[in-house]
């Protein structure tokens, strides 16, 4: 009973950092950088995205969007949108984020990742992802060469890759793909969105989704406590282990990462039958179309 104790002790973290509305704004500088994806974006600094308010910050609410009013030039500049980077880094840590909503529709591409310097030889985790509004959520790792990852794992999710180099499979990564609907799109924002958890630690990565009407929420997850217990928190979505990947040499310290790009690699290219005229065109002149392309986050908190 007291080995049982102590071990359970020892996998508690405790609160670090904690971003809540206008300490994104402090925590996390804009990117206003050309798009390493080729989206059909310009990403704006944290002045620009006030002002024209596609950053919004007050109370319990940070909001990212990508403009919604403006016809494009198709020889300029792609249309204004966010991508955030944490000034802090992490490296053996759980980060759990209360998520009202994400980005959705045709053309859109939003991440919520974790990435080292020196990419991708720092390795990347993506905690969110997926393309044109199409649920369900995609988490993925991405590294240099001589890592890969087992087909079968303990998680719900199933298995998409198995190895992580980016340099192979036109840089698909190592990837699992939720078994939940409701984890990604309109399924995830028509039921209030959710909470997501990842936890690194130098033999796993673990990623958890709970939508927000589940009973099996942890009471530490939803009440934002100052201590959490990974064990507590029931089958992870998505895992991935180090038997066939050596964490240490494939993971530096990862800079937290938000962002929502256009059409690009992944999302131009599977841009579906279903949306109207081809990407970029679709991009260029549908402003209004982007309405329902933003984030709404109400905390974001990492545990060490």
């Amino acid at each position: 009973m007291l080995a049982a104790l102590i071990a359970l002790h020892a996998l508690t973290y405790k609160l670090k950092d904690q971003y809540v509305g206008p300490s994104f704004l402090d925590g996390f500088d804009h990117w206003p950088y050309s798009d390493p994806t080729h989206g059909r974006v310009n990403y704006v600094d944290q002045a620009t995205a006030i002002v024209n308010n596609l950053t919004f910050a007050e109370g319990k609410t940070f909001v990212m969007r990508a403009d919604d009013t403006t016809v494009l030039d198709p020889n300029g500049p792609g249309r204004n949108s966010v991508r955030i980077q944490s000034k802090n880094m992490y490296s053996v840590a759980v980060m759990v984020m209360d998520i009202r909503h994400m980005p959705n529709g045709c053309a859109t591409w939003p991440a919520w990742w974790t990435c080292g310097n020196n990419w991708p030889y720092g390795g990347e985790i993506d905690i969110i992802e997926y393309v044109n509004g199409q649920s369900p959520n995609h988490m993925t790792l991405h590294t240099s060469p001589g890592c890969t990852q087992p087909q079968s794992r303990t998680m719900t999710g199933t298995t998409t890759s198995t190895d992580c180099d980016a340099n192979v499979n036109y840089n698909e990564g190592c990837g699992v793909q939720s078994g939940n609907s409701a984890s990604a799109g309109s399924g995830f924002n028509s039921i209030g969105g959710g909470w997501y958890a990842m936890e690194r630690t130098t033999s796993s990565i673990s990623i958890w989704f709970w939508p927000r009407n589940s009973r099996t929420v942890p009471t530490v997850v939803k009440g934002g406590a100052r201590a959490v217990n990974t064990k507590l928190f029931g089958t992870p979505d998505a895992t991935f282990v180090n038997n066939q990947c050596d964490f240490n040499s494939h993971f530096q310290p990862h800079n937290i990462i938000f962002d929502l790009t256009l059409c690009g690699d992944w999302a131009g290219n599977n841009y579906p039958a279903s949306c109207p005229s081809n990407c970029v065109d679709y991009v260029n002149n549908n402003p209004a179309a982007f309405s329902d392309a933003y984030w709404d986050i109400a905390a974001l908190r990492i545990y060490e």
